[in-house]
């Protein structure tokens, strides 16, 4: 058997250290530290997560690891699971990268009863462990994922009732003749008389739109909105 010479084990060396670095990579990959998801929802641009997150905030102080936490705070309705946030997070989901969710309460996650029941089976099947910091919820047992469901149900129905209560609402003010949100007919929002007076007056001594919006101090669209309803004689600006 011919022995080797020193470049051919140089090359050798060269490959082994090659392989011992993908390898290591590969062991890496999977041991890297899965987050700890945070989801945090509102319903609304006007309402605040405020109160959601004193809770949260204790709950990650109590614990004994180290977290790798990822927040996902969505403003939006949770009639529908269909979320930018939690796209993300259901993303990530998906990717195998979540380690634990945590919630402040159950119906933060969302108010769709069949949207929940699927999430809480594909927390099971991944083995993702799950935290409603309020509701004390345990998916890996019988009565735990029980309460959880019949809650997911309460939250649906919720949604229900109150888009029952709004329709009714409609239906007894469109019975009275009433008109039902909107402004009055005749108004315009956030502009005086005054205002309407001098533009008026502004446009007929032939001043250009852009002037006018300067002086009044509102923008050109709602000039035009103005001086097309006094045209009209939806507003009088005497």
């Amino acid at each position: 058997m011919r022995a080797k010479t020193n470049e051919e084990l140089r090359e050798e060396i060269q490959k082994a250290r090659k392989r011992d670095k993908i390898y290591a990579a590969k062991i890496g990959m999977r041991k890297l530290k899965k987050v700890t998801a945070i989801y945090v929802r509102v319903s609304t641009n006007s309402q605040s997560t405020r109160s959601q997150k004193p809770d949260i905030l204790r709950w990650i102080k109590a614990q004994e690891d180290e977290l790798n936490i990822k927040w996902f705070i969505d403003k939006a309705s949770g009639k529908s699971m269909d979320r930018p946030r939690w796209n993300k997070l259901q993303a990530a989901i998906d990717n195998n990268r979540v380690g634990r969710l945590v919630v402040w309460r159950l119906d933060r996650l969302g108010r769709t009863a069949s949207g929940l029941t699927k999430l809480f089976e594909e927390l099971q099947a991944r083995k993702i462990q799950f935290e409603s910091i309020k509701d004390k919820i345990d998916l890996n047992t019988t009565a735990g994922r029980l309460i959880a469901n019949v809650l997911a149900s309460v939250a649906a129905y919720e949604v229900e009732v109150k888009s029952e209560r709004v329709r009714a609402g409609q239906a007894i003010a469109k019975a009275a003749g009433k008109r039902w949100g909107g402004s009055k007919k005749g108004s315009l929002y956030k502009i005086t008389d005054e205002q309407v007076k001098q533009i008026v007056k502004m446009k007929k001594a032939g001043k250009k739109i852009t002037t006018i919006a300067r002086t009044v101090g509102v923008n050109r669209q709602s000039i035009y909105r103005v001086l097309k309803r006094v045209e009209e004689g939806d507003i009088k600006a005497a």
